[in-house]
């Protein structure tokens, strides 16, 4: 694998899409998980069904939106809204991330972000994790206007380092985001955390690991 660039997602990648909801499990209750996991399963089904609509609306603005659908269907107190969209404005890293990302930066790879989230959700999540010296780039859709897994937002690491697409390893916990990768051309790595099984969508990863750990194994 002739690797230049290391280009991650970042929800359910690097940074935990249900700690939000976990640190406030008291007040949701048992139902926090399912809660967490209804949640992330909307946001992101908004985001297809806006892209295909041709009717685009800010990361943010979706995750608030399907969070509005969540707090009715879970029975949560509207009051609770604004708490838990400050708290996933400041999502927790995995455990190994830092390291692992401190690990490529001293390897001179091209470390960046490519996600759905907006520039400022972006900043402000790597700023609140002490990331920002690490990564050369945020990529946002919002430069191209559509949600992953268009191939428009995977143009944009080839386009800025003038490189292969596969010269990228691209990492993903989104098995839909893996196989956009792939089917571009990237060497899609696929983070699977919770030993989940892979959709079938005319790809198939050539490499797959249980946290970002392994990756330093692999390029």
């Amino acid at each position: 694998m002739n690797v230049k660039s290391v280009v991650f997602d970042a929800y359910g990648t690097l940074f935990d899409v249900n700690s939000a909801a976990e640190k406030c499990k008291d007040k949701i209750g048992d139902e926090w998980e399912g809660f967490a996991n209804f949640w992330r399963t909307t946001q992101l089904e908004y985001t297809w069904l806006r892209s295909l609509m041709k009717r685009h609306k800010d990361f943010w603005k979706v995750t608030e939106d399907s969070l509005d659908k969540s707090m009715k269907v879970f029975k949560i107190d509207i009051a609770m809204k604004n708490e838990l969209l400050n708290l996933y404005r400041t999502l927790s890293p995995y455990p190994e991330v830092n390291e692992v990302l401190n690990n490529l930066k001293k390897k001179n790879y091209k470390l960046s972000i490519l996600s759905n989230g907006t520039p400022a959700l972006l900043n402000e999540l790597v700023k609140n994790n002490n990331l920002e010296n690490i990564f050369d780039d945020l990529f946002s859709i919002e430069e191209v206007g559509i949600y992953k897994p268009d191939s428009k937002v995977y143009d944009m690491p080839i386009k800025k380092y003038q490189i292969k697409s596969d010269e990228v390893a691209f990492l993903s916990a989104n098995t839909w985001d893996v196989s956009g990768g792939g089917n571009y051309g990237y060497n899609s790595i696929w983070v699977n955390r919770n030993k989940a099984i892979f959709d079938n969508l005319d790809y198939k990863p050539k490499n797959e690991v249980s946290n970002l750990t392994q990756l330093l194994d692999i390029i």
